[in-house]
């Protein structure tokens, strides 16, 4: 889950080969766009009837050593942008890679239903199939590492590995005592309406050790109306049909069952609150998966988007030190 926000205060409501990427023929429309970091590939993938997901292919730096492919997944009420600064630093050290909309978020299609975390994970394959991507290695921040995790699971000859962001674990049924009490504590702050310069503001002031990439890919989780006031891409409604699908999945029963090396990437704040809770948690899933390692960094829990260059650094050397082999 994306928690950049989570403090802003709430209004009334008024009356978003390794080394290679092929791209077979089918259910794939493409466009090109150039951001400040360089080209981009847009492409929207059909992933089931009406519904397509956004993804940004980004190529290798020329020259580059070609090195794994990567298929960056964010979390919940998250967007493909906050992946800008570690894909930029992935490509600049030869790495392929993909970030994806999941469904019902950024500029994907926004379905009612499906958003159990197995039927997203099947989206991710439509994507991968789809895209061509040979063996890549699946990062998944927050809810979207335990997207990750499913994925593993259930298709493990599609992946070489995974990469878990601060998530994967997460398995709110294990903390709060039932379900009510899991919406009444995460259920996200109503922003529709919010002016864009209040949002910004809030933004940098809470994170102004942010890279732009970071603040920029937070800012692409809302829609910005004509009146200079904003909407989530992901509506309140969804989210919380989103966060059901979290409630109702269990990652703990699942670590056993994965085939690939998983690489986990927690994240606990420089004051220590929650540590020893997310400690625990961490260490149950490395204890039960058969090939893990465990990478500590201290920082947000969007440690994607304010440390991206040194996330970057650790999913490469992973991937080139046989870890993912």
């Amino acid at each position: 889950m994306t928690g950049g926000l989570r403090s802003l205060p709430e209004r009334r409501r008024r009356s978003s080969r390794p080394g290679e990427l092929g791209c077979p023929r089918g259910r794939v429309r493409a466009s090109r766009a150039r951001r400040t970091i360089g080209p981009v590939l847009t492409e929207r993938v059909e992933v089931g009837a009406g519904i397509e997901l956004a993804s940004d292919r980004w190529e290798p730096a020329p020259g580059a050593v070609a090195g794994a492919p990567f298929l960056l997944v964010h979390g919940l009420a998250s967007n493909a942008r906050l992946w800008d600064g570690t894909a930029a630093r992935l490509t600049a050290l030869g790495h392929p890679v993909v970030t994806v909309d999941l469904r019902g978020h950024g500029r994907s299609s926004k379905p009612d239903d499906g958003y159990e975390v197995p039927t997203v994970a099947r989206d991710l394959v439509e994507v991968i199939d789809r895209l061509g991507l040979d063996r890549a290695v699946v990062v998944g921040q927050s809810w979207g590492g335990n997207v990750a995790l499913e994925l593993a699971v259930g298709w493990p000859d599609r992946i070489r590995g995974i990469a878990l962001v601060d998530g994967g674990w997460l398995e709110p049924r294990a903390v709060f005592p039932d379900w009510q009490a899991c919406l009444q504590t995460l259920a996200p702050p109503r922003l529709v309406g919010r002016p864009l310069t209040e949002i910004t503001s809030h933004l940098r002031s809470s994170h102004p050790d942010w890279p732009e990439t970071g603040t920029r890919g937070m800012l692409a989780n809302f829609e910005v109306r004509p009146d200079g006031t904003v909407a989530p891409w992901l509506t309140y409604e969804r989210h919380l049909v989103v966060l059901r699908g979290l409630w109702d999945h269990r990652p703990s029963e699942r670590y056993g069952a994965v085939p690939v090396p998983v690489l986990l990437i927690p994240a606990t704040s420089s004051n220590g609150v929650g540590v020893e809770r997310k400690r625990h948690d961490v260490e149950a899933a490395a204890a039960a998966i058969s090939r893990s390692r465990v990478r500590w960094f201290v920082g947000d829990h969007d440690i994607h988007a304010q440390r991206p260059d040194e996330l970057g650094d650790v999913l490469h050397a992973a991937a080139t030190d046989g870890f993912f082999e």
